[in-house]
């Protein structure tokens, strides 16, 4: 009898700790309440932007009419009529193909460099010409796509200044904005050299944080600045990496269209078709809008099952993960 008295008391006395703490997370909660005004603004935006427009992914399943709007447009018949049309058509098989090749090989080309460029500027001691740096490589990133292209076209078209300098030396002209050959190499060399200042904010951000201890205990014991780099802060950063890795690699398949069907033209479009270039033509500028979501949403779904895979397989192996 008296241990069962113990057992009541001990659920009883769980229940009301669970209860105390409760109640201390709600008053630190209402102590902090400016910080929760602050994030409202982002919350509404992703409400309006990012979940709202969610409702209109159901005209993938429809044969959607402006005039009739998308809960009174008929359903498809079969339901999956517009799914079946992209990979029905050869086109859609060749577009996935690139898109995969030219995300792949975008990540192992450009993931890397941002992560390179911020441990060489964290080396720089002069803070005047490590904020010039800075800002000069995040410049960039900053222009639009038709900005980017017209300094391809000026650098590398038949008359640019890359041709100029190799017909001086007697060299032959190349087709570098025309030729298939050469439509990935200045798409991903152009990305990197727009983006590489800007996505180094996050590594520099992680490499200030380290505690300058680490640092004074290694030169203590003689560690060169080679040695410092490479085992304090690469393992320092090294979570931030993956995280950010697991990010990129979960939008393999987004490609944006803007910049790829800028550079496209009639030789090149055996390798520079992607899935958002062959959307843009099929789906929206032939107001085939049911077509254009499902393809969209085809996506979607293959981008959200790489991300939980590149996860699983980051927690399982470093115990690092967004969720």
């Amino acid at each position: 009898m008296k241990k069962s008295g113990n057992q009541k008391s001990n659920g009883k006395g769980e229940v009301a700790l669970k209860k105390g703490n409760e109640k201390s997370k709600l008053v630190k909660a209402l102590h902090c309440w400016q910080l929760y005004v602050l994030l409202l603004p982002a919350l509404l935006w992703l409400a309006v932007f990012a979940y709202y427009p969610m409702y209109g992914l159901i005209i993938a399943f429809k044969d959607f009419k402006i005039r009739e709007g998308i809960l009174a447009s008929p359903w498809a018949e079969p339901l999956f009529k517009h799914f079946i049309d992209f990979f029905s058509t050869s086109i859609a098989v060749n577009a996935i193909k690139n898109t995969i090749i030219l995300s792949l090989e975008t990540l192992v080309i450009g993931f890397p460099i941002p992560v390179i460029f911020a441990l060489l500027l964290n080396q720089i001691q002069r803070t005047g010409l490590r904020k010039t740096i800075q800002t000069i490589t995040y410049a960039p990133y900053f222009m639009s796509n038709v900005v980017i292209l017209s300094i391809i076209t000026v650098m590398f078209s038949a008359n640019g200044v890359v041709n100029n300098a190799i017909t001086n030396f007697g060299g032959k002209e190349v087709l570098f904005t025309s030729a298939a050959e050469w439509f990935r190499p200045l798409y991903i060399g152009s990305g990197v050299w727009q983006t590489m200042g800007f996505n180094a904010i996050i590594y520099i951000a992680a490499l200030i944080g380290i505690s300058p201890e680490y640092y004074e205990a290694a030169i203590m014991d003689g560690a060169s600045r080679f040695k410092r780099v490479l085992y304090i802060d690469i393992p320092m950063i090294m979570p931030t990496v993956i995280l950010m890795l697991i990010l990129q690699i979960g939008n393999i398949m987004n490609v944006g269209y803007e910049k790829a069907w800028l550079m496209q033209n009639g030789p090149n479009t055996i390798v520079s078709e992607l899935i958002s270039t062959y959307v843009y033509k099929v789906g929206l500028q032939s107001a085939q809008y049911s077509f254009a979501t499902a393809v969209g949403l085809f996506n979607s779904v293959v981008n959200f099952i790489i991300l939980v895979i590149a996860n699983f397989i980051s927690k399982k192996t470093s115990d690092i993960s967004i969720f």
